[in-house]
């Protein structure tokens, strides 16, 4: 199977997932602009016994617009975040699409909050 490395932009926190994504998403809420400072933010979800995490991180909790928790982590040295724990799919490690760093990761098939997009935003097909 296909290991998939992600890491920050120092290089100190790093994921490995094994195969590819359950889903991959690009979400519009405005946490995620803040999050990532861009238009959207883009998750990959992996079973969590598939992701394999060195490196160590800093957390932080936020309630989701759904309103389930979810713990974001973040390398303490370049502030990267990298991975996320949505308390709402328990089973599962999100890992931010950027992190990939691959120009052949996979596009997002779904968008969550749509009608929070950036007008200049085009959605999935």
């Amino acid at each position: 199977m296909t290991k998939r490395p992600a890491r920050c932009a120092c290089g100190q926190l790093q994921v490995v997932c094994d195969g590819e994504p359950s889903l991959v998403s690009v979400c519009h809420c405005r946490d995620c602009q803040r999050r990532t400072g861009s238009a959207f933010g883009i998750a990959a979800f992996y079973d969590a016994e598939r992701v394999e995490i060195s490196g160590t991180s800093k957390t932080f909790t936020r309630p989701s617009d759904t309103g389930y928790p979810v713990t974001f982590h973040f390398c303490p040295e370049c502030g990267t975040s990298v991975y996320w724990l949505p308390a709402r799919k328990p089973s599962q490690i999100a890992v931010a699409g950027g992190a990939f760093a691959d120009p052949g990761f996979l596009a997002p098939t779904k968008s969550a909050y749509p009608e929070r997009r950036l007008p200049w935003v085009a959605d999935p097909e």
